[in-house]
């Protein structure tokens, strides 16, 4: 956690927000529209909160993000799947929250052995992606599995929603954690150093 004044903190932590605010409303910016399914890169900006700040923080923001994308199911959903699915808090909101929550505890932890801060924060967007992943798509084969919810992912039987959600894992998830691997350690290590945290 950043060893600064209460102040500095919530400072930092409301331009995260802002910055997931404005990835959830700028086109193109927070998602990626890829046929019935959206590549997204905000799990990014709570992973990097949850590394700077901690858990707590990292949870706030990844549930600012959770809010924006139940409401955003309603108003403005950027794939035929959300008003289906994430209208369902637990499936929009609780996932979110999680990647700051684990993906901070994480780092944490890593910061306690002999790795390096790259390899650490690699290996947190790594679970902080898959956190956010497998939450998300094992909620909707649990739940979804539904006529309208297959319709909405293109096929006709409701019982080939697994095989389509275990194919978003290889086009969607995969290339999302990737980018996260890649992007974190690259953002984290100047700010780490130069914030000076433990």
């Amino acid at each position: 956690m950043l060893r600064k004044s209460k102040a500095y903190r919530i400072s930092i932590l409301a331009l995260f927000i802002a910055i997931i605010i404005v990835q959830n409303f700028v086109p193109l910016f927070g998602y990626i529209p890829v046929g019935p399914l959206s590549l997204t890169t905000i799990h990014i900006t709570v992973i990097i909160a949850a590394i700077l700040l901690g858990p707590v923080d990292g949870g706030i923001v990844g549930g600012v993000w959770g809010i924006l994308s139940f409401i955003r199911a309603f108003t403005a959903p950027t794939s035929p799947v959300q008003p289906l699915v994430f209208t369902n808090p637990i499936i929009s909101i609780l996932p979110r929250i999680l990647i700051g929550v684990v993906a901070g505890y994480l780092f944490i932890g890593l910061t306690k052995t002999k790795l390096k801060p790259a390899i650490s924060s690699a290996i947190t967007a790594i679970v902080g992606s898959l956190t956010n992943a497998f939450l998300v798509l094992g909620m909707i084969a649990m739940f979804y599995r539904t006529p309208a919810v297959a319709h909405a992912y293109g096929v006709s039987d409701p019982s080939l929603i697994i095989k389509v959600l275990m194919t978003a894992v290889g086009t969607n998830s995969i290339p999302e954690t990737i980018l996260a691997a890649v992007v974190v350690p690259i953002v984290c290590l100047p700010l780490l150093k130069h914030s000076k945290i433990k």
